[in-house]
């Protein structure tokens, strides 16, 4: 991975590396670069111990810190990922599902380690944003009924059906 100046550190209990190759084996864009090791004794773990990792999610560059337990994840952050049809929509949604993550609502999940995903459907942007107020708050009264968005329905909102 080349050097950058800013990216996303992202703290785990552990299981950064897991973390990094779930989603790089996922995502398109996405890539484990250098595992590092603590070089001493740390309050999360030990010499040797996994201690960051370099990772690319979609493009965007990331580290995963072995913080150790106690700091939690929240809705404040998340990765929107942007599908192009209810396929894409659905893998993405039921990989980080179905590996121990949790649906939520409006598109909305988290994964298995507490971070949050939008898997948002660029027909569903596009719905919300439609020059016509009414179709576009038809749509987004639509999603809000929605865990997984469903592309059809969002159309159908949309045009008043």
């Amino acid at each position: 991975m080349r050097p950058v100046k800013n990216r996303i550190c992202l703290w785990y209990d552990g299981d950064a590396e897991e973390a990094a190759r779930f989603y790089a084996s996922l995502f398109p864009d996405s890539a484990v670069g250098a595992v590092h090791r603590a070089p001493a004794d740390y309050p999360a773990g030990k010499e040797g111990d996994v201690l960051t990792v370099e990772f690319r999610v979609m493009g965007i560059p990331c580290l995963g810190l072995n913080g150790g337990p106690g700091v939690s994840h929240n809705w404040a952050f998340s990765f929107q990922v942007a599908t192009q049809d209810q396929a894409e929509t659905d893998r993405y949604w039921h990989a980080i599902i179905d590996h121990g993550g949790q649906a939520s609502e409006s598109g909305w999940c988290q994964d298995k380690w507490g971070i949050s995903w939008q898997i948002t459907p660029q027909v569903l942007t596009e719905a919300i944003s439609d020059p016509d107020p009414e179709a576009a708050r038809r749509a987004f009264e639509a999603m809000l009924q929605m865990g997984k968005i469903d592309i059809a329905t969002i159309e159908a909102a949309r045009r008043g059906e």
